[in-house]
């Protein structure tokens, strides 16, 4: 990243007893300016504008160490303006080629007791995000025992949250409902905070914020926001003491210098300003080394449909065979395939091989940390145990890894997902992280990191008899929430009904497919219901990428309907669903379409739920209109072809 700057000493910017010292940096096209005060008892604060309305009024900065406070009785002591420039690619993601332009502002403080404080924000285009450092170097560890970050709402605000989940044997794993457009202030039961991400329109016809975090390094904890909001103000949280069976301790300790992770609020006029965003990455480091290994693809998964097969090989043969009808380029072996005689799955590998399907592995996270028996476990810690295995994998061919069960946020787990991701690069294996904490940009600094959950996806129709209700309405929230920070494994495109039945139509189930973002994208169905489905499906599903040049957002709001179009080199793919129980037409303007004709073979909701309608070929352009009829809870995709 290219970075120039300068720094200015206190008696330069401001004069000797003055009562409030500020300080400004603006994004590079002047729509947003984050503004940071000190008052008069040495508190710090910060406020954000844009377009000159107020997207977070003005909220509380500051830290607790073990050692001393860094609330009140800070000095100024310096400031460095620097403009930020990088051209960077990614792997997979919503769009592969990134260019970043930010300016930032560092503020350097003394506090009470003497120590330093330095204050980073961070000024993009598509919004702002800050953290803090402590400069000095001190090799004895120190406690972070409160962070005192506040995001205050301006009045008038409402909020899509998604409650943190109480720890359990299976919790937190961020797979509880959002509440749909709140008002930010509203009293709550839930006692355990709010998940990152955050979403806020401010004011009817005002901006649209999303709250969220970046930089997890192992130096600190994941966090999260506070139960209660006073007249909108959402402040930072630590995790659960019962998280991950106990272990582990909530307050992050490390040794100086020591910088927190970035506290991000995505921001833009509309939603679909956020869906385009790569803030979350942007804010995180490059690669170390470059990793022409990593091969994003569709992935084909038995569990969903026949959870006993991970141990019957004739049945994940079926499998693995349909993934090669339909050019899907790998196969996931879900839990307890160890329990399959190693001859057996030996053949299987083999047989995997023979039909050019790269196999995936199950493993259990665990670790005293979790009490799952679901295996094999005890395979990812400790270190020398878990490169043994990795080692193992690389020699058989195995492509990938999904470890799971992770439940808990503190700075342990935290660094066992980076451990994680370390040793995987090593040995050229590709990870799938499941029952976790959401993405916070890790995929940037791994690229093999293909997918998380950290989602309440499909696998809730067998285990949640409020999940097919809620779904239709849920799946329009993630694409505007969780699905913005980075790929999420929902296992999508379920036509058959599990033990709960669904109520999207089969046109909104092969929506997700587009709609959601996944470097792997796990079909959830079974064999037979995939090759029931008419040839044009089958057709649309052996195409489907899952590597993108770019997403454009062409309407909808969360909790009603999104719109979504993706690029795949020359190809779009759009993808549209109804969250509402009313039939709604869409129409959706094509004036994203580079210049030239375009076939567009799209595929919508036949004459009920459980029907396709294939419109035949038609001709487009740059300028025309695509009109939708969608049922209720509906959906549609489709492909356009330059001519």
């Amino acid at each position: 990243m290219k970075r120039f700057g300068f720094i200015l000493w206190a008696g330069l910017l401001v004069g000797a007893g003055a009562k409030e010292q500020a300080w400004e940096a603006h994004s590079p096209d002047g729509q947003l300016a984050a503004q940071v005060q000190l008052d008069a008892q040495g508190q710090l604060s910060y406020q954000v504008q844009f377009n000159g309305a107020s997207a977070i009024a003005r909220s509380p900065l500051g830290l607790v160490r073990n050692d001393q406070a860094f609330t009140e009785g800070l000095k100024f002591d310096a400031i460095r303006r620097d403009k930020l420039s990088e051209d960077y690619t990614v792997t997979h993601g919503k769009r592969l080629r990134r260019h970043v332009e930010a300016h930032e502002l560092t503020l350097a403080f003394r506090g009470a007791q003497g120590g330093f404080l330095q204050v980073i924000f961070r000024v993009s285009n598509d919004g702002v995000a800050f953290r803090y450092r402590f400069p000095e170097t001190d090799p004895a560890a120190k406690t972070m025992q409160q962070e005192v970050t506040g995001f205050q709402w301006p009045a008038g605000t409402k909020v899509w949250r998604q409650p943190y989940d109480p720890a359990t044997m299976y919790a937190p794993g961020y797979e509880r409902f959002f509440e749909n457009g709140v008002a930010a202030e509203a009293a709550t039961t839930n006692r355990v905070g709010w998940c990152f991400p955050l979403l806020g329109q401010v004011r009817a016809g005002g901006p649209w914020v999303l709250l969220t975090e970046a930089l997890l390094d192992g130096s600190y904890c994941a966090g999260r926001l506070e139960s209660d909001a006073p007249n909108g103000l959402y402040r930072l949280r630590f995790p659960e003491a019962n998280e991950g069976n106990g272990t582990g301790q909530v307050a992050p300790t490390h040794a100086l210098p020591w910088t927190t992770p970035w506290r991000v609020a995505i921001i833009g006029a509309t939603p679909g300003a956020l869906i385009e965003s790569t803030l979350v990455d942007d804010l995180n480091p490059p690669p170390a080394a470059a990793a022409d290994w990593v091969k994003p693809g569709r992935v084909a998964w038995s569990w969903w449909s026949e959870q006993n097969s991970p141990r019957q090989p004739e049945r994940m043969k079926a499998f693995i065979d349909l993934a090669a009808d339909l050019g899907w380029e790998y196969f996931l072996v879900d839990a307890n395939w160890n329990f399959i005689p190693e001859a057996d799955f030996l053949a299987l590998l083999d047989y995997a091989k023979q039909k050019q399907v790269g196999l995936l592995l199950w493993y259990n996270s665990g670790g005293p940390h979790n009490s799952v028996t679901e295996a094999p476990r005890d395979r990812m810690m400790p270190r020398d145990v878990r490169r043994a295995e990795f080692a193992k994998l690389q020699r058989l061919g195995v492509k990938g890894v999904k470890v799971d069960f992770f439940q808990s946020d503190k700075q342990d787990i935290v660094q066992h997902y980076v451990d994680i991701l370390r040793d995987a690069a090593d040995f050229g294996i590709m990870v799938n992280f499941h029952g976790c904490t959401m993405q916070r940009g890790w995929a940037r600094t791994f690229p093999h990191l293909m997918t998380m959950e950290g989602v309440r996806g499909a696998e809730c129709y067998i285990f949640d008899s409020r999940f097919p209700a809620a779904a239709p309405s849920h799946n329009t929230i993630l694409a505007f929430t969780r699905n913005v920070v980075g790929s999420m494994d929902y296992t999508p495109v379920t036509f058959a009904d599990n033990k709960h039945k669904h109520l999207t139509t089969w046109g909104h189930e092969l929506a997700l497919a587009v709609v959601f973002e996944s470097g792997w994208l796990h079909f959830g169905d079974g064999v037979a219901s995939y090759r029931a489905t008419p040839d044009f499906v089958q057709d649309f599903l052996r195409h489907m990428p899952v590597v993108w040049d770019e997403v454009k957002y062409l309407a909808g709001t969360p909790g009603d309907s999104v719109v979504l179009a993706r690029r795949h080199g020359k190809e779009w793919y759009l993808g549209g669903i109804n969250g509402t129980a009313q039939p709604k037409t869409i129409a959706v303007a094509l004036d994203f379409l580079p210049k030239g004709a375009f076939t567009l073979d799209r595929i919508g909701d036949g004459a009920g739920p459980r029907a396709f309608a294939h419109a035949a070929p038609a001709q487009v352009g740059r300028g025309d209109t695509l009109t939708v009829e969608l049922l209720p809870f509906g959906g549609f995709a489709a492909r356009l072809q330059a001519r």
